[in-house]
């Protein structure tokens, strides 16, 4: 499951991910992370599911974490969209494609969230959630 978490500056200088690693031992993956003088924002793919999820999400928010469970990494404006397939090249882990109709496709399991999609829709279709 890919969690976006957002933190406090003062949150940053904690170790809550290895906390979180060393107290469940769950295999965790930072896929993006942006830190400024404020505030900082990280996703993470987090390979469970069930209670072992939910424990590790409880550890998280009493960290003092926001968190926020992501179904998806990118939102594909269906008004706006012509399929005409410029994001699906550029894409590195290839999560998108067209379908059966050929209407862009996102594998969000494949997805990890870098943004290139965005900048490659010449349409502003796409946008990172």
């Amino acid at each position: 499951m890919k969690i976006k978490l957002r933190y406090s500056h003062e949150a940053a200088s904690k170790p809550i991910l290895a906390e979180v690693i060393l107290k469940t031992g769950l295999l965790i993956n930072i896929l993006e992370a942006r830190l400024t003088p404020k505030e900082g924002e990280m996703v993470i793919d987090v390979a469970t599911q069930g209670s072992a999820l939910k424990d590790a999400l409880e550890h998280l928010r009493a960290s003092g974490l926001e968190v926020i469970e992501l179904r998806s990494l990118v939102e594909v404006d269906r008004v706006l969209c012509i399929s005409c397939g410029a994001c699906i090249s550029p894409c590195p882990p290839k999560a998108i494609s067209f379908d059966q109709n050929l209407d862009i496709e996102v594998d969000v399991k494949r997805c990890i969230g870098c943004g290139i999609c965005v900048r490659a829709c010449p349409r502003k279709a796409i946008r990172l959630i």
